[in-house]
């Protein structure tokens, strides 16, 4: 019997779910749900903030706690490797009396993170092709494309019920191309990391880019150096999430009680050192930091990171080629994140027959789709709450007192 199997008799749990995950095929999913390039749609906004120092520095800071939540998280799993996870943890540790509140309480606040998390990798994605197509077809000096708020929801909503469709194929078919979206990134990341700085030329001074601190209060309206490098820390926050995919997985997972937590942890650890590197390289080669931000730009300041790149290439080779294929890496990621992000909440979001939550989470992601339709200037600084899921019923826990699934209480 698998080990994670008979962890799970041993809590009174019946296995359901075919074990076909292996160590890294659960890896390659965790990993694409938190993404080398997660942080692209926010560099500019934490950049303004409070300067190159707050962001690079922050992340290092958010990075170190991250591990405490990460260890605490692989430990809970190595004990409880249900597809339940987080929500049947916190019914099972709650006890009796304030178990089901818990899961209730912790089971809703998931499902919120998962359908944004969507919603935000699709924005990114829609985002990041948007810039592709303005590149390729001539940048904004030179009359190419840029696509409207119209064009931009289309691509918003196409991106969501892809990973939508591709999630009722078989979990295997999910895995396959978990594996690809690793290697995709961490070769595709050896590339951009190495290869922008080598490009860029001149690149900023080490002491500009761990030590400059500056406040934009003109552009953000912020004066308050605590406030704004709270903001500036955001960018981190929010790139390092998503390592508990792993922990969704699980009962589908062999070995389970090992392979989850290692997982985790070897995701955290991959991402805290490539998302950093990202963040040196990105900055390193910036070459008129108020220039990214110039709604006249190539760019039309919709994306700083894709201006970043534009420069490096323009300055050394005059053509746009190399950043096309940078941005088609960095798009790639957004994809592949998205998908496994799809994936982790199909095993979370079950369906309520008295709230129907999916279908009012599909409104709600359609409406904040055109809230967050802004023009070019305010499109940097926002990466919002919004998105689409496979939604998969699942089964009551009997861990869960009186079996009743945390989202039913609605």
């Amino acid at each position: 019997m698998d080990s994670g199997e008979k962890r799970l008799n041993e809590l009174g749990y019946k296995q359901e779910l075919r074990r076909e995950m292996t160590m890294f095929k659960t890896l390659a999913l965790t990993f694409s749900s938190m993404a080398v390039f997660t942080g692209t749609p926010l560099y500019g906004a934490s950049l303004q903030y409070a300067g190159p120092a707050s962001l690079i520095w922050g992340w290092v800071v958010v990075s170190f706690f991250t591990w405490f939540v990460g260890l605490a998280m692989a430990e809970i799993c190595s004990s409880f490797p249900t597809t339940g996870s987080l929500y049947f943890w916190a019914a099972h540790m709650a006890g009796p009396r304030w178990g089901p509140f818990a899961s209730w309480c912790c089971a809703w606040l998931e499902t919120i993170g998962l359908v944004s998390g969507i919603g935000a990798q699709a924005y990114s994605a829609a985002q990041t092709l948007q810039m592709i197509i303005l590149l390729s077809t001539g940048t904004n000096k030179g009359g190419g494309y840029f696509a409207s708020r119209s064009i931009f929801l289309c691509m918003y909503i196409g991106f969501a019920l892809v990973w939508a469709v591709l999630n009722t194929f078989a979990l295997k078919v999910i895995a396959y191309l978990g594996i690809i979206s690793i290697w995709w990134q961490v070769l595709g990341g050896v590339v951009v990391i190495i290869g922008l700085p080598l490009v860029a030329s001149p690149t900023q001074s080490a002491s500009y880019v761990f030590t400059h601190f500056e406040l934009s209060p003109e552009s953000t309206g912020i004066s308050s150096k605590p406030y704004a490098v709270i903001l500036s820390v955001l960018l981190s926050n929010y790139c390092l999430y998503g390592y508990d995919t792993a922990a969704h997985l699980t009962e589908e997972t062999k070995g389970a009680d090992r392979t989850g937590p290692t997982a985790i942890l070897s995701s955290i650890g991959i991402i805290t050192f490539f998302g950093w590197a990202y963040n040196l390289a990105l900055t390193f080669s910036i070459k008129d930091p108020n220039y990214l931000y110039d709604l006249n730009n190539e760019t039309a300041g919709a994306l700083v990171p894709a201006q970043i790149i534009f420069d490096a290439f323009h300055g050394r080779f005059h053509s746009s080629t190399g950043v096309v294929i940078f941005l088609c890496i960095i798009w790639g990621s957004f994809f592949f994140c998205g998908l496994a992000v799809t994936t982790s909440a199909a095993r979370v979001v079950s369906l309520s027959p008295c709230a129907h939550a999916p279908i009012c989470a599909r409104l709600t992601s359609f409406c904040f789709s055109f809230r967050f339709m802004h023009s070019p200037e305010t499109m940097e600084s926002h990466s919002h709450q919004s998105g689409d899921e496979s939604i998969q019923s699942t089964k009551s826990h009997p861990m869960l007192y009186g079996s009743v699934h945390p989202l039913a209480y609605f």
